[in-house]
């Protein structure tokens, strides 16, 4: 394993998030905190927060909800007793509703509301120490990148304001070990379960593999082939589309590490 994972293997996910809270550990999650759930984030105003928790029931395999916060809070419990949505990723993006683009910042404290209400998703890395265990090599570990992440031609059902393409995220397998990979990942439906997608990556309307829309370029090898899993970025697609007067949401691939086993997404 890249030895940027290493040290992780030693620590516990409340360790990683204060780590990350002070500022003392940043970028990406691929890899850390091997065997505990990390999650994607959205926040929204209270107004807004029924269509949006509709629309993720609506669209389960790329947003299964693991945690909804009470109006005001950012704290989720059961997802780890000193655990805070404001300081505890890596990476946020904060998009206000007439203004381009979003802003990137490392703490929400600043701009955080009473009337809010943060939301966590599963995410795909949950069940990777489970391909791993099994053998199988990760192409974004072994090369120390974030996963690719594509935007796709797969419409999500729509919950008010809320609506768009799904993303996917991409691993490369060779073609036994894929059919390996569709059968483990299905055991864990709150990380976003078996694939959506394998093969032909133009069927799901990716023009490119090498220039994925979020995350970094595939490291992929001769022989091997595409693999797509709904990913919890598509509720950032919906989110922009919305417009809302003010959201947060995870730099793709900066997740945020729970106290959970990631068989509880089993």
């Amino acid at each position: 394993m890249n030895e940027r994972f290493e040290p992780a293997l030693s620590l516990s996910p409340a360790a990683l998030r204060r780590e990350i809270r002070e500022a003392r550990r940043g970028g990406h999650t691929a890899g850390l905190a091997p065997g505990y759930l990390q999650g994607n984030l959205a926040v929204l105003p209270e107004a807004l927060a029924g269509d949006f928790q509709r629309f993720c029931q609506r669209n389960p395999k790329p947003c299964p909800l693991l945690g909804v916060t009470d109006v005001g809070s950012p704290r989720v419990p059961g997802l780890g007793e000193d655990l805070d949505l404001r300081t505890d990723l890596a990476g946020y993006r904060v998009f206000r509703r007439g203004v381009e683009g979003f802003e990137a910042r490392t703490d929400l404290s600043e701009i955080w509301r009473d009337d809010l209400v943060g939301f966590v998703i599963g995410c795909s890395y949950s069940f990777e120490e489970a391909l791993m265990r099994a053998g199988l090599e990760l192409g974004h570990i072994r090369a120390a990148r974030n996963v690719p992440m594509y935007e796709t031609s797969i419409e999500t059902a729509p919950a008010g304001p809320f609506g768009g393409p799904m993303v996917v995220s991409m691993r490369p397998f060779t073609p036994k070990a894929a059919i390996r990979a569709i059968a483990l990942s299905e055991r864990f439906p709150m990380a976003h379960g078996a694939p959506v997608h394998f093969g032909d990556p133009a069927a799901i309307g990716i023009a490119d593999l090498d220039r994925p829309d979020y995350g970094d370029p595939p490291d992929m090898r001769p022989g091997e082939v595409p693999v797509f899993w709904a990913c919890g970025v598509t509720p950032q697609v919906a989110i922009r589309r919305a417009m809302p007067e003010i959201a947060a949401v995870h730099e793709p691939g900066h997740m945020l590490i729970t106290d959970l086993l990631a068989d509880a997404a089993g």
